[in-house]
């Protein structure tokens, strides 16, 4: 799929927008400050419905509006949807998101600085990642994931009462088996995930480094290879009377990692900056073809200054790697020569082709 004609008013520093990019590969380039980033997220707001930089609705309008709005045409062989959106301040000063939802075949993959904290940060970041490859992937997964944080939440209210008798243990046993079901639920697939993502990406980081440094991806949890909810029931009840001294649940998918490695060690702790930032633009780029064969059509990449801290020689097999997918948008304070590309300069909230 690609996006054609694109309309913003009152996004950011965006007043007012009207741009057609190109199917292919568009390379957008200018200083900092001037608005590429905000271009990517709001075509990633049209697409998915949500920013990729923030969870605060009230960050995107531009300052003193009271409402902002976006559409774009989303394009898939023959067919094309157009999908309008717009956040309004309510009465008592949050902002509303509104609009139709993208069809389900519309999918977009983004890359910024913030995906850096996947391989270098701590476990949330690398959980985040995973459920959110997981959504692309599998469309209940997502429900399964606040279904399950919706059970974590009120077992654990249960927990801060600090009370050890039988009586507490009972109320806790039907919150104890919901965990379980939905947990393992949400383990397996977060696993099929892992495993979708491992081939590609060693071929991905492979075309990108150019070396033969072997990366490895591999799910952690204390459950081990463990498939039925009764393991992730046991080992609740195993730790239960913990959990009731510490007021928190202690075993579950909430506690599990992801293990990154280069060469069999640890990314986090002996990557190089600059591997740790293409491993983790690599993890992006191994999204690319399961989420293509699970919608039945390529997603958009929106690749925030994913050329930084790279020297030529990588830059030029990331600039290959890219021209091979569908639609992309490489954000980029210089303009690199790319034959076949689309270029556009930013400047003060104002798109200009080259």
């Amino acid at each position: 799929m690609w996006i054609g004609c694109v309309q913003l008013s009152e996004v950011r520093n965006y007043r007012t927008l009207s741009w057609r990019p190109a199917p292919r590969l568009n390379v957008v380039s200018g200083p900092n400050a001037q608005g590429k980033t905000n271009l990517l997220e709001a075509l990633g707001l049209i697409i998915t419905g949500r920013s990729f930089r923030t969870s605060r609705l009230a960050e995107i309008p531009c300052w003193g509006t009271e409402a902002t709005a976006l559409a774009g045409d989303l394009v898939r062989g023959e067919t094309q949807r157009t999908v309008r959106r717009t956040l309004n301040r309510l009465e008592d000063g949050t902002w509303q998101n509104t609009g139709e939802a993208a069809p389900e075949w519309a999918r977009a993959i983004a890359f910024g600085w913030q995906d850096l904290e996947i391989v270098n940060g701590g476990p949330v970041a690398r959980r985040n990642f995973i459920d959110g490859f997981a959504g692309r992937l599998y469309p209940n997964h997502i429900a399964t994931l606040l279904r399950f944080r919706q059970i974590l939440a009120r077992r654990n209210r249960l927990l801060q009462q600090r009370a050890h008798d039988a009586a507490q243990s009972a109320k806790l046993q039907p919150w104890n088996e919901q965990l379980a079901t939905v947990g393992m639920e949400l383990l397996g697939r977060r696993r099929k995930a892992v495993a979708a993502l491992q081939t590609e990406l060693a071929r991905v980081y492979a075309a990108l480094s150019g070396a033969r440094t072997k990366v490895e991806i591999r799910y952690r949890t204390a459950l081990g290879e463990a498939t039925e909810p009764a393991a992730l029931l046991a080992a609740l009840e195993h730790r239960q009377r913990e959990e009731m001294r510490r007021g928190l649940t202690l075993v579950g998918p909430h506690r599990d990692d992801l293990a990154i490695e280069l060469d069999g060690v640890d990314a986090r702790a002996f990557g190089s900056r600059g591997q740790q930032r293409l491993v983790a633009l690599a993890l992006r780029l191994a999204e690319v073809l399961p989420v293509t064969e699970a919608a039945g059509t390529a997603p958009v990449l929106l690749l925030d200054d994913a050329l930084s801290e790279l020297d030529a020689t990588v830059r030029g097999h990331v600039l290959r790697e890219v021209q091979s997918a569908e639609q992309v948008f490489l954000t980029t304070p210089d303009t690199p020569a790319v034959e076949g590309a689309a270029i556009f300069h930013v400047s003060g909230g104002s798109v200009t082709a080259i």
